[in-house]
C-alpha cells in the first residue's frame, strides 16, 4: 500500500513544514523534505521500490554545503537543540546557518525515512552502514543537485559513516570531522553490548519474531541498560548520582518514560553496524580531517590504542582528544559542541 501511495513521487523532493518549535531564535527554523528512490539497491543484493529519505536542512543552498549526520536511534531534534546546534548554527559560530546550507539526513531506518515499522518488518531489506551512506549520497546527487561539500560531520553512527563518506567519495568534500568513533570494526565492548541489545529483544516472546501487536515489554528496560552500560561518562554519573537514592531516582524517571521506539527498528538499526569496518581503505582519504573523542567515552576506550595505530594512514588528520570530567559525557560528550566549536571554527578556516 506504501509503495503505491509513493509510486507517482518518485525521484521528486517534497518540501513540507517543520514541526518543531524552535528554542534558538538566532537560528532559522529547520526546513524539511522527502526525496524517493524508485529503486534502491542494498549492499547484500536486496532491493526495494520507493525508498524514502527524510532530511531538514538549515539555510540557503545556494551556500556551501554541509551533510550533518546523526547517532544511532537519534532524532534530528538532538542536533538542533541548545547545546549543539545552539553553540555551532548561530551567527559567527563553527557552522554558521546563514554562511552554510545545512543538510541533516535521517538515516534508512531512522526516524521518517523508510524503516520496518512502516510495514514490512522483519522482511525489511537488511541494511547496513554502506547502504545508508550510499542513499545519502543519492539524496544529495539526485534529490538535492549537490556535486560538493563544505564538510562531512557525524556523531557515533554519524562519525562512522563520515569515515566511510570520505573512503567512498574522497573528492567529494574539503573536510571531514568524524566524532564519537573509530574506523575499525565493532568489537569488545562495543560490539558485545549491541549483540545483547538485539538478542534480548529476540529472546522476550512478546516479540514473536517481529510479529507482535504491542512493543516487547524487554524494549525498554534493555535499551535503558544499554544506554546507562555505554553512555553517559563514569565520572558524571557519579556526580549526578553519589547516593543510592539519587542512582534509583535516575532510573525511575527513565522507566517512567513512554516507549518511543520500535523493537524491529531497534533491532535493524542496532544490527546495521555488524559489517563496519573502514580501516582497511583508509589510505583513500584525500580530505582534511578533524577527529573528535572524548576521554570517558565507553565505547571507544582510548586504551585500546587503536586509532592512534592508524592515524599515520590518513593523509592530512589531527585528534582532538576531550578529557573526561563531571562535565563531559562519555560516548555522550560530543552533544555538548563548547568542547570543541573553537576548535572546529579553527580548523575549517585552514581547511579553506
Amino acid at each position: 500500500m506504501a509503495n503505491s501511495i509513493l509510486s507517482g513521487l518518485a525521484g521528486c523532493i517534497l518540501l513540507i513544514a517543520s514541526p518543531f518549535t524552535h528554542a534558538q531564535t538566532k537560528i532559522p527554523a529547520p526546513q524539511e523534505g522527502n526525496w524517493i528512490a524508485p529503486e534502491f539497491s542494498f549492499n547484500n543484493g536486496e532491493k526495494l521500490k520507493n525508498l524514502k529519505i527524510h532530511y531538514y536542512t538549515l539555510g540557503d543552498r545556494s551556500k556551501p554545503a554541509i551533510l550533518l549526520l546523526h547517532g544511532t536511534n537519534q532524532p534530528i531534534k538532538a542536533l538542533l537543540a541548545n547545546n549543539f546546534g545552539g553553540e555551532l548554527f548561530g551567527p559567527g559560530q563553527a557552522l554558521d546557518s546563514s554562511k552554510y546550507f545545512i543538510i541533516m539526513p535521517e538515516s534508512i531506518g531512522s526516524g521518517q525515512s523508510s524503516r520496518p515499522s512502516d510495514g514490512l518488518r522483519m522482511k525489511f531489506p537488511q541494511y547496513d552502514y554502506n547502504d545508508m551512506v550510499l542513499a545519502q549520497y543519492r539524496l544529495l546527487k539526485e534529490g538535492l543537485g549537490i556535486n560538493h561539500l563544505r564538510l562531512v560531520m557525524g556523531y557515533s553512527m554519524g562519525g562512522m559513516q563520515t569515515w566511510l563518506w570520505g573512503e567512498k567519495y574522497p573528492q567529494m568534500m574539503d573536510a571531514l570531522v568524524p566524532m564519537a568513533s573509530q574506523p575499525d570494526e565493532l568489537s569488545g565492548r562495543n560490539w558485545m553490548m549491541r549483540r545483547m541489545l538485539i538478542e534480548s529483544i529476540k529472546n522476550d516472546p512478546a516479540w514473536n519474531q517481529g510479529n507482535y501487536s504491542q512493543q516487547p515489554p524487554v524494549l525498554k528496560s534493555a535499551s535503558i541498560m544499554f544506554s546507562i552500560a555505554t553512555t553517559g561518562g563514569t565520572l558524571a554519573y557519579q556526580h549526578k548520582a553519589p547516593t543510592r537514592a539519587m542512582a534509583d531516582k535516575l532510573i525511575d524517571e527513565r522507566l517512567a518514560a513512554p516507549v518511543t521506539s520500535d523493537a524491529n527498528d531497534f533491532i535493524y538499526i542496532w544490527g546495521s553496524s555488524a559489517n563496519y569496518n573502514a580501516l582497511t581503505e583508509l589510505n583513500r582519504i584525500k580530505a582534511p580531517m578533524l577527529i573528535i573523542n572524548s576521554e570517558d567515552d565507553e565505547r571507544n576506550p582510548v586504551e585500546t590504542g587503536i586509532l592512534a595505530g592508524e592515524l599515520d594512514k590518513i593523509k592530512q588528520a589531527e585528534l582532538l582528544l576531550i578529557p573526561a570530567s563531571k562535565e563531559t559525557s562519555g560516548h555522550g560528550t560530543m552533544m555538548s559542541a563548547k568542547f570543541y566549536q573553537d576548535k572546529l571554527k579553527t580548523f575549517l578556516a585552514k581547511s579553506e
